[in-house]
């Protein structure tokens, strides 16, 4: 089945200069429905624990994958009874939970399109969502969600019901289907194939106008078996746990909970950030999953709780030492015996320490969403914690490459999965091709003409392939920084290191046809003063009062320093200013997905860039 035949119709091509395929290890048959991936599971291993999460209790619950099973059954005959039809679509607004992916799964599987909604989309972008994939029914978490629904209800004519999870409504949708029968049941299921849309997924709209995201039974299917083929260690053996904690509604966290019913995954699921460490003890997973951030503050706050006395002087060698051996194991040689007893002493020390935040079971990371300081990657991989990048995007289901445990070359993001080949455009484009490849954007017709071009998914982002296979991304294609001196600047690998002090929340590298690079800086309230009580100084009420701190202004000046170590001094941050508020999906400046949203804000602080940054001449 050719996934992106549609494509083939444009006038456009695409030239690549560099290609590269991972070929599969086996034939994939990606003809299915997804729910039979949880239907083998609970063939294969009915009694297995397949879904656990903390109840009201606060104690973890477990359903084995043959009751699981039968919950998603009861789940999709009561959307048979309630009038869902093939090519309906079920909006979806609530926290990470089992019944999000079991209703998820329901949908889907009696050939109903599943719609995600961000909890923190505004009433007025569901209604547009609602109406673009003519949403008839929606399935809100609380009082809050429910009411942003009803508040643009008579504006959506396809919308006929709503109903609340708080309230039962995984109960009353069982209910529904009462007079369903399993056959009945049977004979939907197996009427949907590969070829069939699963989901229409919007992308946060970081460079613009949210764009619904076509993607069928077999893209996904085809991403899922291809994992178990290119990391069977991490997601298809005996024994492996994943805990997820992003929202449901991002396409990543979607696609791993469908891997770990095509696998061997027992799926965690946890929706507090503010639990996530008590999480990550009692439920014990071999594989995490979270942005760079979440790294960063491990990071920071191991530093921050070390303090500057000796324990502070001991974590900084210890950390020195990481880096170090990371470096010397990622260039193939052999740690020296003095390098070894350090690295020894430190594992005593530090490192076991730091590791027990992640759990019991711990093995690896996988972090994608946005770039990884490359020092931070030596730093974890130095203690025993490989942090794994990944990359991908909505249109492609979720990953596209990631890198392994056993073949981790920090500062890429790894080798395309098995059957997925990457390309290099001629002005520097990654573009993707395979069966992973999204139908297209919904109701976009031109749209999906311009960005999917002979069978390949331009991403928007410009990168770089080995001969060997393993990519790296150099920067974004819309923000690449072109200065007044004709120096092109990819802003991303700066933002990623300047984003790693402990004090730094945000920042947005600017430059643009100017004389020179700045920075916009903001900073994170509670971790800076977590920093500066434990430098022994006083905290600050607020962020206006933070952004003066001569401290804090020291210890970002330091890391701005520390990112221009890194680049020539055309590409290097010349000036800087600390920002006394915040980057928020509130005010615009983010995506739900937390990503800046670079033209808003350039837009948004013009008079400081124009007139404080760049000071205009004199006449």
């Amino acid at each position: 089945m050719d996934m992106t035949e549609h494509a083939d119709q444009s006038v456009n091509t695409t030239t690549m200069v560099k290609e590269y395929t991972n070929p599969l290890k086996a034939p994939i048959d990606n003809d299915i429905n997804l729910f039979d991936f949880l239907d083998q599971r609970a063939s294969r291993d009915p009694e297995g624990s397949m879904v656990e999460y903390k109840g009201e209790d606060g104690r973890w619950h477990s359903f084995t994958a043959r009751e699981f099973r039968q919950k998603v059954i009861d789940i999709a005959k009561g959307l048979i009874g309630w009038g869902i039809k093939k090519g309906d679509s079920v909006a979806i607004i609530a926290r990470t939970c089992w019944e999000w992916t079991a209703l998820d799964l329901a949908v889907m599987s009696v050939g109903a399109l599943t719609v995600p909604v961000y909890e923190t989309n505004s009433a007025q972008q569901i209604k547009n969502v609602f109406n673009d994939s003519k949403v008839v029914l929606a399935v809100a978490q609380d009082d809050t969600q429910r009411d942003k629904v009803e508040t643009v209800k008579d504006e959506v004519p396809s919308l006929r019901g709503v109903l609340m999870m708080d309230a039962g409504a995984i109960d009353a949708i069982i209910a529904f289907g009462e007079d369903v029968s399993d056959r009945e049941f049977w004979a939907r299921k197996n009427a949907v194939h590969g070829d069939a849309l699963a989901t229409i997924v919007y992308t946060s709209g970081s460079t613009g106008t949210p764009k619904g995201v076509e993607l069928t039974h077999a893209s996904f299917a085809f991403l899922c078996l291809s994992a178990t083929q290119y990391m069977p260690g991490v997601v298809n053996a005996p024994g492996r746990r994943l805990l997820l904690f992003l929202p449901l509604s991002h396409v990543f966290a979607r696609y791993m909970s469908l891997l770990c019913f095509a696998g061997t995954l027992t799926l965690g699921l946890s929706s507090s950030m503010k639990t996530i460490v008590k999480d990550f003890e009692g439920f014990g997973p071999t594989l995490l999953l979270a942005v760079p951030r979440v790294f960063e503050k491990v990071h920071n706050a191991a530093s921050q709780r070390a303090g500057t006395g000796v324990a502070g002087k001991l974590f900084a060698r210890g950390a020195r030492t990481a880096r170090e051996w990371s470096h010397v194991l990622q260039a193939g040689e052999k740690p020296s015996l003095k390098l070894r007893a350090s690295h020894a002493l430190y594992e005593r020390l530090v490192y076991r320490k730091i590791r027990t935040i992640f759990g019991p079971n711990a093995q690896c990371a996988i972090t994608g969403g946005a770039p990884m300081d490359p020092e931070l990657s030596h730093f974890f991989n130095g203690i025993g914690m490989q942090l794994l990048e990944g990359y991908g995007m909505t249109e492609t289901c979720g990953p596209v490459c990631v890198s392994l445990p056993e073949d981790n070359r920090i500062g890429t993001i790894g080798k395309p999965l098995n059957g997925v080949t990457v390309g290099i455009a001629d002005d520097g484009e990654l573009c993707i091709r395979g069966p992973l490849v999204c139908n297209g954007y919904h109701n976009q017709s031109e749209v999906t003409a311009q960005q999917i071009v002979d069978g390949w998914m331009h991403t928007g982002d410009l990168g770089d392939v080995s001969d060997d296979g393993f990519v790296s991304i150099t920067g974004r294609k819309k923000d690449l920084i072109i200065t007044a001196g004709g120096k092109n600047v990819s802003p991303a690998i700066l933002e990623a290191s300047v984003m790693t002090s402990p004090v730094v929340s945000q920042c947005l590298i600017i430059g643009d046809k100017k004389p020179f690079v700045a920075a916009l800086v903001t900073l994170d309230l509670a971790d800076a003063n977590a920093w500066l009580s434990a430098q022994g100084a006083q905290g600050e009420p607020d962020l206006a009062s933070l952004a003066r701190n001569p401290i804090v202004r020291s210890e970002v000046e330091r890391a701005i320093n520390a990112a221009n170590d890194g680049v020539s001094r055309a590409e290097s941050i010349r000036k800087f200013e600390i920002l006394p508020d915040e980057f928020t999906e509130a005010n615009g400046m983010l995506t739900a997905s937390l990503k800046t949203r670079r033209a808003q804000i350039i837009k948004h602080y013009a008079k400081l860039i124009d007139e404080v940054i760049y000071v205009p001449l004199k006449k």
